[in-house]
C-alpha cells in the first residue's frame, strides 16, 4: 500500500472566481473569504495553506496591463502578512505560510516580522522564501532591473544565513519572568550577532521574544539547478512545478540527492508537487466541465500572460500552432522550463491545455477516481504530497467544498492522507516530518 502523503494549498490574496457561479463576489478583501477556505482545509486535514506574492502589476503580456488588471491576475492583491496573522488566529492546527521577497524586506525586518507571526500562530508558520522574478517589481523597490538569477541566490544564502542568526540571538531559555527579582528577561541570554556579509550587515539582537518553533518553517520552490540548489541545502518543504510522474520524480530524487551532499537528511525535506483536480459526479462530466474552461479564449489569455508575468517573456509574440523556440529567463526559470516541456513536440496551444492539469493525466475525474490517480502518482514519485490549486486561475466556494469536502475524504478512505491532527498540538515542521 502506498504511504500516506502530506497535502497543502496554494493560494493568491486576490480576487476570487468572481464572474462565475458559487462565487463569493469579488471582494475579499476583509480575509473572510480566505479565513472560511482554511477553516475548511483544517477540517480535511490539510498541512499548510500557502499565500502566494508578487510585487508588482506587469505588462509582460502584450506590452500592456490589460490583462492582469481585466482578469484580476496581478492586481488587485493583498499583503499575505497580516492574512497569514488572521488565518492563523482562527484556527488551531493549520500550518500557515507566507510568501516574503528577501528582496523587499530587510533581513531584520523579516527575521523580526516572521518570529511575531509564528509566535502568533503558536508555531504553525512558514515562510516561502523567495527571491522575486520580475525586473518590475526590482523597479518597485528602487532598482534598475533584478540581479541576474546566480547573484539573487548567492544574496540569498547569506539572507538565510543572517536571519537565522538573528532567531538564533534569544536562547531558548532567555524569558525567565522571575518575580523574586523582577526579571523578565535574562540579558545574558541575549546576544548581538554583529553579522558582516559581502551584501548584508546587522548588528542584532532581534527585539522580540523568540519564537515557539525557533525559526519559521522554510518553505521554497527552486526550479532551476542553482534553485534547486538552494532549496535541498535551505527548505523543510518545497512547491514543485513538474509537469508528468517522470519530472516529478526526477525533481524529487534530484533535491534529495543534493540534499544528501550538503550533509542534510532527506526524509526532512517534504517536496509538494502542484496539482489541478477537475471533479464531478461523474468523469464525462468533470471532463465537460475541463473542456469548457479549458476552451476557451478568457483561460488561454490568462494562462499566456501569467507565465509571461513570472519569466518576463511576452508570449503574444509567439504562433499558437507552432513549438516554442528555447529560451532562458533571468525570471522564473523553472516555472519556464515546467511550461514549455521543450522536446515533446507539443504546440504552444497545447502547453496551454497541459497547463490546466500540470502535465499529469487522470485527474479529470470522480473524487474516487482522482484520489486513486493521486496514490499510484505519489507511489511512482515516491513522495511526499501535493499542493492543490485551482486549474482555472481563481479559486470558488464550490471549488474548495470539491476538493475538501469530495476529494480528501476518498484520498482518506485509500488510507492516503491523514483523517486527523492528533490531540497534541504540534509546531509545523514537526507536522510536516510525521510522515
Amino acid at each position: 500500500m502506498t504511504k500516506p502523503f502530506h497535502l497543502a494549498w496554494f493560494m493568491n490574496f486576490s480576487v476570487d472566481e468572481w464572474n462565475a457561479p458559487f462565487s463569493a463576489g469579488g471582494e475579499p478583501w476583509s480575509g473572510e473569504f480566505y479565513v472560511n477556505m482554511a477553516k475548511a482545509m483544517e477540517r480535511a486535514c490539510f498541512d499548510y495553506i500557502m499565500i502566494e506574492d508578487t510585487l508588482m502589476v506587469s505588462d509582460a503580456f502584450g506590452g500592456s496591463m490589460e490583462a492582469y488588471l481585466k482578469y484580476a491576475l496581478m492586481g488587485p492583491k493583498g499583503d499575505p502578512a497580516p492574512l497569514a496573522a488572521l488565518i492563523a488566529s482562527n484556527t488551531t492546527k493549520l500550518g500557515v505560510v507566507a510568501t516574503l521577497s528577501t528582496m523587499a524586506y530587510p533581513p531584520f525586518m523579516l527575521a523580526r516580522l516572521c518570529s511575531t507571526l509564528d509566535s502568533i500562530a503558536g508555531g504553525r508558520f512558514g515562510w516561502n522564501i523567495v527571491t522575486s522574478g520580475e525586473n518590475y517589481a526590482a523597479m518597485n523597490f528602487g532598482m534598475d532591473e533584478l540581479p541576474p538569477r546566480q547573484a539573487r541566490y548567492d544574496m540569498a544564502d547569506e539572507y538565510v544565513e543572517l536571519v537565522k542568526q538573528l532567531w538564533d540571538s534569544w536562547e531558548p531559555d532567555a524569558v525567565v519572568r522571575d518575580r523574586a527579582t523582577d526579571t523578565y528577561v535574562d540579558h545574558a541570554k541575549v546576544h548581538p550577532i554583529n553579522f558582516e556579509g559581502k551584501f548584508y550587515k546587522c548588528r542584532g539582537p532581534l527585539n522580540c521574544v523568540r519564537s515557539p518553533q525557533g525559526r519559521p518553517t522554510f518553505v521554497q520552490a527552486g526550479g532551476s539547478p542553482r534553485g534547486r540548489q538552494f532549496a535541498a541545502e535551505t527548505a523543510d518543504s518545497i512547491i514543485a512545478a513538474a509537469s508528468g510522474t517522470a519530472a516529478m520524480k526526477e525533481y524529487r530524487d534530484d533535491i534529495r540527492k543534493r540534499a544528501a551532499a550538503a550533509g542534510r537528511d532527506p526524509d526532512e525535506i517534504k517536496v509538494f508537487f502542484i496539482v489541478t483536480p477537475v471533479l464531478a459526479e461523474t468523469e464525462a462530466m468533470a471532463r465537460e466541465k475541463f473542456d469548457f474552461y479549458a476552451s476557451s479564449e478568457g483561460f488561454l489569455v490568462k494562462t499566456l500572460a501569467s507565465i509571461s508575468s513570472v519569466t518576463d517573456i511576452d508570449f503574444s509574440q509567439f504562433s499558437l500552432d507552432e513549438e516554442l523556440p528555447r529560451m532562458t529567463t533571468n525570471g522564473e526559470q523553472g516555472s519556464l522550463e515546467a511550461f514549455a516541456q521543450w522536446g515533446t513536440g507539443k504546440t504552444l496551444r497545447q502547453l496551454v491545455a497541459d497547463r490546466a492539469t500540470r502535465g499529469l493525466d487522470g485527474i479529470v475525474g470522480t473524487p474516487d477516481q482522482v484520489a486513486s490517480r493521486l496514490g499510484e502518482v505519489m507511489e511512482e514519485v515516491g513522495g511526499d504530497g501535493f499542493l492543490i490549486t485551482s486549474p482555472f486561475q481563481k479559486v470558488s466556494n464550490q471549488y474548495v467544498v470539491e476538493i475538501c469536502e469530495g476529494l480528501v475524504p476518498a484520498l482518506q478512505r485509500l488510507g492516503l492522507t491523514r483523517t486527523s491532527y492528533g490531540h497534541e498540538p504540534k509546531l509545523l515542521r514537526e507536522r510536516l516530518r510525521e510522515f
